[in-house]
């Protein structure tokens, strides 16, 4: 049976750039940047420090695709049509200053919602992540359908 998820991809349009924008923008950890095989693909991984067993694989698109799915893929994430997730913080609004001091661009500044406060972001490619800081005692669903 499935236990979890461990690795999710991020399409990103620059490898370098977004190891910089995820571990010193974001904050995330590199757990692992190497080549597979000579002249392999790059195989660039982040994940937050307390979470060790989910990772973000930060990759270019041509990885496994064909030229013609790796090219719309690209556009999509310049255009900023891709959403990449949620990432969740217990102090949105503090964070929400450090990552707005060190560069992160936001598209979205905390507003209320049902399931707690929001804000969203880009990354240096153009994907977009919902930034969220969760209810305390969890999403009322009641409250979240009738919105």
């Amino acid at each position: 049976m499935i236990k979890g998820l461990a690795i999710s991809t991020v399409w990103v349009l620059d490898q370098d750039r977004a190891k910089e924008f995820y571990t010193e923008k974001l904050g995330l950890e590199v757990r692992t940047d190497m080549t597979m095989g000579e002249g392999g693909m790059r195989w660039l991984t982040v994940g937050a420090p307390d979470q060790p067993d989910v990772e973000l694989t930060l990759m270019v698109p041509g990885s496994g695709t064909d030229p013609e799915s790796a090219e719309m893929i690209r556009k999509l994430v310049a255009k900023g049509a891709l959403g990449a997730g949620v990432l969740t913080t217990d102090d949105i609004h503090g964070d929400y200053a450090k990552l707005k001091d060190r560069g992160v661009e936001f598209i979205q500044e905390p507003q209320e919602r049902p399931y707690g406060i929001e804000a969203l972001f880009r990354d240096d490619s153009g994907n977009w992540f919902s930034f969220t800081q969760h209810r305390e005692g969890g999403l009322d669903l009641d409250q979240a359908w009738s919105s």
